[in-house]
């Protein structure tokens, strides 16, 4: 789950680390008195779960509380559009009014999941406020990498390392430690999956300031704090993601046209990777679970068809606790709540496999039996070249 980049200051605040002064306003009036509280020069910030927001107008440099108000009435209420949000953008709800920093040097931080590490890793690098995998591919050498012992987490001496690393002058060493230290501590006590400061401001004065922040806390852990999942901004989220979020699916909307009804996080996966290698683009990963009943694949299902960019769907299905009949059940329940039905390519094995292709195929639909996942993409490929 995604935090708005406020929310995410207020946790790091609460764990020591140091911010520009600011205060969200969801109104131009409420936008021009923080702007006057502040002392008039102030950032303008749209609030939205996307980044590239400077480059689409969402971040906003004012001299006055006058122009503080006309910059939030431009935002607020509006559909901020950046490359992370594609062509629909993002609702404004809200903006974060800032006092505004000089800037004497941007760096990176963040705390991540590293897959080859099976734990959290900090990563650090002198080349804030661009994309970090941009400097990666260009300057891997100015990434930072540490795994910190899981146990013991993040020890002062290793955040010092880091800021040796990075350059840092001895007067920050401690101070960048510290901060590295609460971001690391944020991100396990928190159950997160990221935190990220970007850019972690030098002044000139000699100050280290987290400018801009971004925390995604980890979906499966939110039932340990209901004080961060009464933060969740449903208007920030895909609908059809949402939806699924609410009925327990694990779905992602991607950008194909082909959705993809699947059993088996595991061979949900090995779906995607097999139908892209053969040309196919997938509209969606969904894993309806290995022991789902017929209401849950029903609306598993009934999610596919919402897609208006879905034009075919391929059901792949291993019976084994989850029976063939049950999903067959539930795809013709979807079909009849909705009225209408793609063609449907179905690899159905397993548990009354033939139960559930008798199902689907006396129901009157479009639909091709496949016996293996090079099949189904053939068939898929001869469909779309129909059109």
């Amino acid at each position: 789950m995604k935090l708005h980049e406020y929310q995410a200051k207020a946790l790091l605040a609460a764990y020591g680390i140091p911010l520009p002064r600011g205060e969200v306003a969801s109104s131009p009036e409420g936008a021009e008195a923080i702007a006057r509280s502040l002392g008039g020069r102030v950032v303008v910030k749209a609030q939205i779960h996307a980044g590239g927001r400077g480059k689409a107008g969402g971040i906003r440099l004012v001299e006055t509380p006058q122009e503080a108000r006309e910059a939030a009435a431009a935002l607020v209420g509006k559909r901020l559009v950046t490359p992370q949000t594609g062509p629909q953008g993002a609702p404004v709800h809200a903006v974060l009014v800032a006092e505004a920093v000089a800037i004497a040097q941007e760096l990176y931080l963040a705390v991540v999941l590293d897959a080859a590490a099976l734990g959290p890793a900090v990563v650090a690098s002198a080349l804030g406020g661009v994309d970090i995998e941009e400097v990666a591919r260009q300057s891997p050498e100015k990434i930072v990498r540490l795994v910190p012992d899981p146990l013991l987490g993040l020890l002062p001496f290793q955040g010092r390392q880091i800021a040796y690393a990075l350059g840092l002058p001895s007067t920050l060493v401690r101070p960048f430690a510290d901060i590295a230290g609460g971001l690391y501590r944020l991100f396990v006590e928190k159950d997160c999956s990221l935190v990220e400061i970007n850019p972690l401001a030098l002044t000139p004065d000699g100050r280290l300031l987290a400018v801009d922040a971004k925390v995604v806390l980890d979906d499966d852990a939110l039932f340990r704090h209901p004080d961060l999942a009464a933060l969740r901004d449903r208007e920030q989220e895909d609908p059809l993601e949402a939806a699924a979020a609410d009925a327990h699916i694990a779905y992602v909307r991607l950008d194909g046209d082909v959705g993809c009804l699947v059993n088996g996080a595991g061979l949900a996966m090995a779906t995607l990777d097999l139908m892209t290698r053969a040309g196919v683009r997938p509209a969606n990963f969904l894993d309806v679970g290995g022991g789902a009943s017929q209401e849950r694949v029903e609306q598993a299902f009934r999610i596919i068809l919402e897609d208006p960019r879905v034009r075919w769907v391929l059901v792949n299905v291993f019976g084994g606790i989850l029976r063939c009949d049950v999903v067959a059940r539930g795809i013709l329940a979807a079909v009849r709540a909705k009225g209408s039905c793609p063609p449907l390519v179905v690899r159905m094995l397993g548990t009354n496999m033939e139960e559930g292709r008798a199902l689907l195929r006396e129901a009157g639909l479009s639909v091709t039996f496949v016996e293996t996942l090079q099949e189904a993409g053939d068939r898929l490929r001869s469909l779309r070249g129909g059109l």
